[in-house]
């Protein structure tokens, strides 16, 4: 997998992924790079150089910046083992479920919050999903390299592991009280449905509540990477106590 631009090549290597190699366009003056040359020099990466035209050539995103990783395929996490280390560490445990998220952006921006926020870690489902790729690893910023990522093969089993876990999952929808109303403290999972689809009715049905997020606008929907960030620091907000 390729990897391209600065940032999300400085966090893979930041985070002790393996990578092949990383190539460098040819005769850069840009500070950023020279550090990132640097950074891999040190972790014992390989390094190239290339013209900007070959990289140019081999970007798959037309953003490389003057830099492209070559990658090791994405190692996505265990369910149990994540959660079993965010208790270990002593630490509320908070998922984020998504239900049928097939735009790559939104999967990369949902990473890159929940990466903020601290959370535990993103569950996808191994079908009708978008999955970790090159524009998913670029959209979320190297996030990918930090938060665990989870593909299970059966979105509905793996809720009913976390509520068998004492885990409170709530679903993001328009028809549930409102977020200010729940009580998001604790051990939490966060379900956010597909974009124009919501989430499914039978995995709502396993929903311990159902939550919405206030709209006061004309336009009453959000993207699913939107939705999911404001209901994130809702959580983080009642955690704080705020």
């Amino acid at each position: 997998m390729k990897i391209e631009g600065k940032n999300p090549v400085r966090e893979l290597i930041t985070a002790g992924e393996t990578i092949e190699k990383i190539i460098f366009a040819d005769g850069s003056n840009d500070g950023e790079l020279r550090t990132i040359q640097k950074l891999a020099r040190e972790k014992g990466v390989k390094v190239e150089f290339a013209p900007r035209e070959k990289l140019d050539k081999m970007s798959e995103t037309g953003h490389h910046q003057g830099v492209i990783a070559f990658h090791s395929d994405f190692e996505y996490a265990d369910l149990q083992e994540t959660i079993d280390k965010s208790r270990q560490d002593g630490k509320d445990v908070l998922l984020v479920i998504l239900d049928e998220v097939l735009d790559p952006h939104n999967l990369g921006s949902v990473i890159r919050v929940a990466e903020c926020a601290g959370a535990t870690g993103v569950v996808i489902p191994n079908w009708r999903s978008a999955t970790v790729n090159e524009t998913v690893v670029r959209t979320s910023a190297g996030a990918t390299a930090h938060m665990p990522v989870i593909k299970v093969s059966n979105l509905n089993q793996a809720i009913e592991t976390m509520k068998a876990q004492n885990i409170w999952v709530y679903g993001a929808d328009m028809d549930g009280k409102t977020m200010y109303q729940a009580n998001l403290k604790g051990d939490v999972a966060i379900v956010v449905g597909g974009e124009g689809t919501g989430i499914k009715k039978l995995t709502k049905s396993l929903c311990d509540e159902i939550i919405s997020i206030p709209m006061n606008g004309k336009v009453n929907s959000l993207n699913a990477s939107v939705s999911a960030g404001i209901v994130i620091y809702e959580v983080i907000r009642q955690r704080m106590g705020k």
